[in-house]
């Protein structure tokens, strides 16, 4: 039977057409091409197939008569290609279809020795006609399943939850017993045209913060809420646009050219350790834009108001709490990476380092003249960044950031705060071991600065006299792709930027799961 077979696939034309046309046709199951065939009038339209070929004449016979042979959008035949025997049952179904439709049309002149063969072939791979008919319904039973049960034709659903377990093991704490929070978010990541996204997310998290801010902490609230509603859309092939309608952050507008800002389920754990503290400005609801000069150069500005939904006075979109930053972010090459950052806040504080660091003074002035109520005393800040990555190789990546602060006080509050200005400094330096151990794991530290009032000249905020340093270790290690284990130790010296304080050691075990 095999040599009267291979006897067959010398002399028939209708057999070359079975096999060539099986060479050149996506399989289901067996394999799914990506690019969409074509049907071909002339042998000519295939590039790589010339005159001289051993299989020219056949081919060029079998689109003239039988019209079964397809070719690729590239106008390629790709006549060399290997084939199964499920992909040639498939082929010779098709070419059978089509002959049976010249027959019926009266349009063919296949011969009586054609149909012969097709006959033998037939009863031949018919196992494999049979076996591949059953697959092919049992995928179309599922497609069917799928598209009656999913979740939405422009939307997709995603989770994530990150467990933290968080001791302190040393400084100025009275509560310091062991904690096991949750983070739990979903995403709803709608598309309307395949470029724009739509980006909803619903957060419930109840991981209580420490002496050092976590990057995953919340607000100690298991309620679920809103947390994050922005929109996306390409306005020119090299301009984006984003409209934030709730809870934007800098890293929503910009990149924050930082390898450990995972936004707390992955990287650095500290809140330091995610990004630059000026960027942490940028708080509330408005609109970014970031236009692309060719591929290594583009510019970011983004204004965001984080009382923009409050008519009441001093509040509002453009009279209350603001940030407004420009970047310009250099990327030569996948490996070297620098940003430019610029931001002008308004009573917004950078949340990080001492008290007077953090301009928290601003925000809750003590009482004058015996006055039991508090006065928030309005202040604007310039806040200027450079921030890099450079990869030394795929396994060592450097990186870090500066970032200088000079707020003014706008208004004065009796004799305890007056007008005048504060200079605020704080750096980073951060040094990255992908792959360690296992493809998709990361090792990091960190070291640096926290923000540090160097210089003032404001009543109430106090110049800090010593300086606070961060080291932070990690290793995040990846189970498997949706479920990642990062124990880590963060040590602070003289916690406030005061040396009178006991240094700060916080010991965390986070899990994170992705769905």
């Amino acid at each position: 039977m095999k040599k009267n077979l291979w006897k067959f696939l010398l002399v028939s034309p209708v057999v070359f057409a079975t096999s060539l046309f099986i060479n050149n046709t996506a399989i289901a199951e067996t394999e799914i091409q990506e690019e969409t065939l074509g049907q071909v009038t002339s042998v000519s339209q295939f590039s790589d197939v010339q005159p001289t070929d051993w299989a020219f004449q056949a081919l060029q016979s079998l689109v003239e008569r039988y019209g079964c042979i397809a070719g690729y959008p590239n106008g390629t035949f790709r006549g060399n290609r290997a084939l199964t025997r499920y992909e040639f049952a498939a082929g010779l179904n098709a070419c059978l279809d089509r002959v049976n439709e010249l027959i019926a049309t009266a349009t063919s002149n296949t011969s009586n020795e054609d149909l012969e063969t097709i006959k033998r072939l037939q009863s031949e791979f018919s196992p494999e006609l049979a076996t591949l008919r059953g697959r092919v319904d049992a995928v179309e039973a599922k497609t069917a399943q799928l598209e009656a049960n999913q979740f939405s034709t422009t939307s997709k659903l995603e989770g994530e939850v990150v467990i933290a377990v968080t001791d302190a093991f040393e400084g100025n704490l009275t509560d310091n017993n062991t904690t096991l929070g949750t983070r739990a978010r979903i995403n709803f990541v709608t598309t309307f045209s395949g470029k724009d996204t739509l980006y909803t997310r619903i957060q419930a998290n109840n991981v209580p913060d420490t002496e050092v801010p976590l990057a995953f902490a919340g607000d100690e609230d298991t309620n679920a809420y809103l947390d994050a509603l922005w929109y996306s859309f390409p306005l020119t092939k090299s301009t984006n646009v984003i409209a934030i309608a709730n809870a934007g952050a800098a890293d929503d507008v910009v990149d924050t050219v930082n390898q450990f800002d995972g936004d707390g389920a992955e990287g650095a754990l500290s809140r330091f350790g995610t990004r630059n503290p000026i960027y942490y400005q940028m708080d509330g609801s408005g609109l970014g834009i970031t236009q692309a000069f060719g591929d290594s150069l583009s510019l970011s500005l983004s204004y965001l108001a984080s009382s923009n939904n409050d008519p009441s006075p001093g509040n509002g979109i453009f009279n209350g709490p603001y940030g407004a930053l420009a970047q310009l972010t250099f990327e030569p090459s996948k490996r070297f990476k620098v940003g430019l950052t610029y931001i002008n806040a308004y009573n917004q504080g950078l949340g990080i380092g001492s008290d007077s660091a953090s301009l928290s003074p601003f925000s809750n002035v003590a009482a004058v003249d015996s006055d039991p109520e508090t006065l928030d005393v309005p202040y604007s800040s310039n806040s200027y960044g450079v921030e890099a990555t450079l990869g030394l190789s795929d396994n060592l990546v450097l990186g870090g950031w500066v970032g200088y602060t000079n707020t003014r006080n706008l208004a004065t509050a009796g004799n305890i705060s007056s007008r005048g200005n504060a200079d605020i400094w704080n750096w980073a330096v951060t040094l990255g071991l992908p792959d360690l151990g296992k493809k998709g794991n990361l090792a990091g530290v960190i070291f640096g600065m926290t923000p540090k009032v160097t210089d003032s000249t404001i009543a109430g905020l106090d110049k800090d006299q010593d300086t606070s340093y961060h080291i932070e270790g990690f290793y995040q290690y990846k189970v498997n792709d949706n479920i990642s284990i990062t124990p880590g130790v963060i040590w602070v010296t003289a916690p406030g930027n005061d040396s009178s304080n006991d240094d700060a050691v916080i010991g965390t075990l986070r899990t994170t799961f992705t769905f």
